[in-house]
């Protein structure tokens, strides 16, 4: 396979299929590259792998709290941003609409915080207590947030493609094959190091069981 620049094309997907074990240090989870990274208090928020197909759940704690659940690489930022042509996460929601206190990120990042808006380099699709999907990015000196989509996430199972393969300047968004957001230029320029895969579910204080399913993960890579 080659990429548009004539380079070969080096593939690497998870579909997260069978039993695991993840921990906070990713290096520890023998078979598999991710991290866990939880912020809660009283409850226990559910990391699982997906009966009878691909992929890994998230679910919140009924606790009335703060929580903050997610899947990185643990900031071993493995991806050079200049090799990267595109990246595809096919994901669903567990319930039909997403509680106003819910937020989810996911997308490639370079280290994680809490807080989506203080990761310094992110190229993400947000939802921010509601279905409605936003995108943004940010390369530590052009800061492009929320920027709406015109699409929604559901129960379905939907693949979200980012795409550098017109090169970083003109990083391009994608939901179900469809480009969007097309009336913004979205620019990782300023930036030359590395990004990992990342999905963030996240709730303020409220009771809600709102869950995520990432069903698989695929990035492109030129070499």
């Amino acid at each position: 396979m080659s990429s548009p620049t004539g380079a070969s094309v080096y593939t690497w997907e998870d579909r997260f299929f069978g039993q695991r074990s993840y921990s906070a240090t990713a290096t520890s989870n023998a078979g598999h590259n991710w991290a866990v990274t939880t912020t809660e208090t009283a409850g226990t928020m559910v990391y699982a792998p997906v009966d009878g197909g691909p992929g890994v759940s998230i679910t919140l704690d009924s606790d009335s709290e703060i929580e903050n659940g997610c899947l990185s690489f643990g900031n071993n930022l493995a991806f050079d941003i200049d090799s990267i042509i595109e990246a595809t996460f096919r994901v669903k929601q567990g319930q039909a609409t997403i509680d106003s206190a819910t937020s989810l990120a996911f997308g490639l990042i370079g280290d994680r915080n809490d807080a989506i808006d203080s990761i310094a380099q992110n190229m993400v699709f947000r939802l921010i207590g509601s279905n409605a999907v936003v995108v943004e990015t940010d390369d530590g000196t052009t800061d492009t947030d929320d920027v709406a989509t015109g699409k929604t996430l559901s129960t379905t199972a939907t693949d979200f493609t980012i795409s550098l393969a017109t090169g970083k300047s003109d990083v391009r968004f994608f939901i179900g094959g469809q480009p969007v957001a097309t009336g913004t230029t979205f620019s990782m320029a300023a930036y030359s190091g590395a990004l990992q895969p990342f999905i963030q579910l996240q709730k303020t204080a409220d009771v809600n069981v709102d869950s995520v399913t990432l069903e698989w993960v695929r990035v492109l890579l030129r070499i």
